[in-house]
């Protein structure tokens, strides 16, 4: 029995390295920096955008992943409150993520309104 248990051991040790071994290839691989296969006769253009810019594209991203997150825990509370089968602590589980939800949803809808202070903070 211990010599079918050192065996299983000594197998899940080379799967684990053959499977750390690939991931750091893969890793080295997609670290080669793509910039040097670029045609070095055309001058690099770095475009920096201003201010409103700027603002206006973490609103966009703000809105969007605050909108996702509330929407993830309004599928949750679905589940959980379609899965209770009438038990108590599933139903508050499942209200509290309806309640994460939709407190999501408020911080996305008022995600402009902040952005927008902050950019009469900073000035632009």
């Amino acid at each position: 029995m211990s010599r079918i248990s050192a065996r299983l051991r000594a197998l899940t040790r080379s799967h684990a390295a053959r499977r750390v071994a690939f991931t750091g290839l893969v890793m080295v691989l997609l670290s080669a920096p793509t910039a040097a296969h670029a045609d070095p006769g055309s001058p690099a253009i770095v475009a920096v955008n201003s201010l409103p810019v700027v603002i206006a594209n973490l609103r966009a991203w703000l809105i969007g992943i605050l909108a996702a997150l509330a929407t993830l825990f309004l599928v949750l509370a679905g589940v959980y409150w379609a899965t209770a089968g009438g038990d108590p602590a599933q139903v508050e589980r499942a209200k509290g993520a309806l309640k994460n939800a939709l407190v999501g949803y408020g911080l996305a809808v008022l995600a402009p309104v902040l952005l927008q202070v902050v950019q009469g903070i900073v000035g632009s």
